[in-house]
């Protein structure tokens, strides 16, 4: 007769209310945004199978690969080359460097956000499971995301660098204190998860 009382007092505490459970059927409206960033991705991969295209029909001798590729790399109100120089290979592959980098930026949002804030993948034991995605959480996916637009924001200032008299001082400085800004919100939201995890790790003692 307890066993029976327990069991009907552990079913009753285990409903969950109409209310609550329509407000955690909502994290399904996240699903459309993850569909739309994987076309974003999509774009992204044309694109850079344009930019290697042309990189490579220039280095072929292809005129209008050559005028597309010119036509990137130069800075508005900077002087037009007239051949593909190293700077100008560079700076094109930094640009798919680029591509790539914030490609995987999207790989981290789709696949940890939908992990995180919609439903299991249940990808445990599965040969292609990346390594971060086995303990990602909110904290961990705000940390990743943070690295990778410092590796992201590293590329483009390198950009600059290498075509640095296409540009003004205050344009250098201007984008080298965004970095130092990214940086510094980066080592911030470490930090401050650092502190999140040894007040939790407290607790639980």
């Amino acid at each position: 007769m307890n066993n029976m009382q327990q069991n009907n007092n552990s079913t009753t505490s285990k409903r969950i209310p109409v209310i609550a459970y329509f407000l955690f059927l909502t994290r399904w409206l996240q699903l459309p945004l993850y569909l739309g960033l994987v076309l974003a991705q999509c774009v992204y991969v044309f694109h850079f199978w344009v930019e290697l295209t042309d990189l490579i029909g220039a280095v072929m001798g292809n005129k209008d690969a050559l005028d597309h590729i010119l036509d990137i790399v130069t800075i508005e109100g900077a002087t037009r080359p007239d051949r593909l120089t190293e700077t100008t290979i560079m700076l094109v592959v930094l640009g798919l460097i680029d591509v790539v980098m914030i490609s995987n930026l999207l790989i981290m949002v789709i696949i940890g956000g939908y992990e995180t804030f919609v439903s299991r993948m249940n990808l445990e034991g599965h040969p292609d499971q990346p390594e971060w995605l086995s303990h990602v959480n909110a904290s961990v996916l705000k940390v990743k995301l943070a690295t990778a637009i410092i590796g992201i924001s590293s590329i483009h200032l390198l950009k600059t660098f290498i075509n640095a008299s296409a540009y003004d001082e205050k344009s250098l400085i201007a984008q080298t204190c965004i970095h130092l800004a990214f940086l510094v919100s980066a080592i911030a939201i470490a930090y401050c998860d650092r502190i999140i995890s040894q007040t939790q790790q407290s607790l639980d003692r």
